[in-house]
C-alpha cells in the first residue's frame, strides 16, 4: 500500500485534493475529523483540555466549544502550544492506527492522510510521498474571510503554521491552488498518476 501525506496551508485546498483522490480510488484519512473525535466527552483528551483551559471552553451540554477554544489559543502562542501537546499525540495515534489497519486489510492500493501540521509534528517519515497544497496569502485571507473569519484571526491561523514555502520546498510534489478549480484538479490528476505508476517511493534520507 502506498501512503501519501497531504499537507499545506490553511484554506489552500487540501480537502478538494483529498476528495479528488478519493474519487480516483484512494482511502482518505482526515486528521481534522479525528481531532473532532479527540474532543468528544469521556475521552482522555477531552479531560485534559478541560483541565488546562477550564469550564469556559464548554458548551451548556458540556461538549467543547471549538470556536471558543480556537479564539483562546490563536491569540496566545503558549496556550496554542499547550493545546497541541494535548491533542496532536492523540490524533497521531488515531491516524497511525488507521493506516496500519488499511495496510493489514490489503483492500486499497493508496491511502491518503490529510494532515495540516504534518511537518510541524515531524510525521513526514511515515509516508512514501508528501504532497503540499499551496496558494498565496492573499488568497488564504480571502477564503477565510468568506467563511466569516476576521482578518486578525485569519492572520493568527496562518502564522501558527510553518511558512508555506518551507512546506512546498520539502514536499515531493506541490499543487498550487491560486487559480481556477479545474487547474487544481489537473495537477492532482497528474500527481496521482505519477504515484500510482511509481514502483518505489523517493528516498527520505
Amino acid at each position: 500500500m502506498k501512503k501519501i501525506g497531504l499537507t499545506g496551508g490553511i484554506a489552500a485546498g487540501k480537502s478538494t485534493v483529498s476528495a479528488h483522490w478519493q474519487q480516483a480510488g484512494a482511502v482518505v484519512i482526515e486528521s481534522d475529523l479525528l481531532a473532532h473525535r479527540a474532543y468528544e466527552p469521556n475521552t482522555a483528551t477531552y479531560a485534559e483540555v478541560v483541565e488546562v483551559f477550564g469550564q469556559e471552553v464548554l458548551n451548556p451540554d458540556q461538549t467543547i466549544n471549538r470556536r471558543t477554544l480556537g479564539e483562546i489559543v490563536f491569540a496566545d502562542d503558549q496556550k496554542r502550544l499547550a493545546l497541541n501537546r494535548v491533542v496532536h499525540p492523540a490524533v497521531r495515534v488515531m491516524w497511525t492506527e488507521q493506516l496500519e489497519q488499511l495496510e493489514r486489510a490489503g483492500q486499497t492500493a493508496v491511502a491518503v492522510a490529510a494532515i495540516p501540521l504534518l511537518y510541524e509534528v515531524g510525521a513526514e517519515s511515515q509516508f512514501d510521498w508528501v504532497v503540499a497544497v499551496g496558494c498565496s496569502e492573499q488568497t488564504q485571507l480571502a477564503r477565510l474571510a468568506a467563511k466569516g473569519m476576521t482578518a486578525a484571526h485569519a492572520q493568527a491561523r496562518i502564522r501558527s503554521q510553518w511558512p508555506l514555502q518551507m512546506k512546498m520546498d520539502r514536499a515531493d510534489f506541490v499543487i498550487w491552488n491560486d487559480g481556477q478549480l479545474e487547474w487544481l484538479h489537473q495537477q492532482a490528476g497528474v500527481i496521482w498518476e505519477k504515484i500510482k505508476e511509481s514502483s518505489h517511493a523517493p528516498s527520505k534520507s
